[in-house]
């Protein structure tokens, strides 16, 4: 089974992307969405996160975001340390999924693919861009955010050209209809590069 890793930056569009391809019946792994599932249920991940960020890191049995937002984007050693605690358990239930799942490929999005090495476990990488201010307005639209902390996370992701440089497929969503268009080609690549 061939592993596409999709990933771009906050704001790209990948998410919506990646519905594009589920939408032709390719299987998808979102992995934010997993990880924040392992974050609620995994008593292992609840109980490392409160070693490393104290009793605050969980208000009410649910992670405070805002509490661990102030913290990781200040200081990238704890979103380091954060991530060393999450995605191992999160490729592990991606292996497990992976196994369930009969098409001759899946995606797996991923924000941070290059950032965590993730890309090397992949067969393929699609990287989605956009212009930084089309994806500032984007994320000021859909999330309860300010530019600046979008533009703190912006800082913490690869830049569009260092990803652009190790990818096999870049998707420039600007346009609904084009990105499809975009999206339609690579898939029946993936589909001829499967048999």
């Amino acid at each position: 089974m061939i592993i596409v890793g999709l990933t771009g930056g906050i704001g790209s569009g990948k998410t919506s992307v990646a519905k594009q391809f589920e939408a032709m019946g390719v299987p998808v792994y979102i992995a934010d969405y997993e990880a924040k599932k392992l974050i609620k249920k995994s008593k292992i991940i609840k109980r490392k996160l409160i070693q490393l960020f104290g009793n605050e890191a969980y208000l009410n049995g649910k992670l405070n975001k805002s509490y661990i937002a102030d913290i990781i984007f200040n200081d990238k050693k704890y979103l380091d340390k954060m991530n060393a605690i999450i995605h191992p358990r999160v490729a592990k239930h991606f292996k497990k999924w992976v196994l369930k799942q009969t098409s001759p490929y899946v995606i797996k999005e991923v924000a941070i693919l290059f950032e965590n090495a993730g890309y090397k476990l992949c067969d393929y990488v699609v990287t989605v861009t956009a212009p930084k201010t089309l994806r500032i307005e984007r994320v000021l639209k859909r999330d309860n955010t300010t530019k600046a902390k979008i533009e703190a996370i912006m800082k913490n992701q690869w830049s569009d050209d260092e990803k652009v440089m190790l990818s096999d497929f870049v998707i420039e969503n600007i346009e609904l209809e084009n990105t499809k268009s975009q999206v339609k080609k690579i898939h029946e690549l993936l589909l001829q590069k499967s048999q």
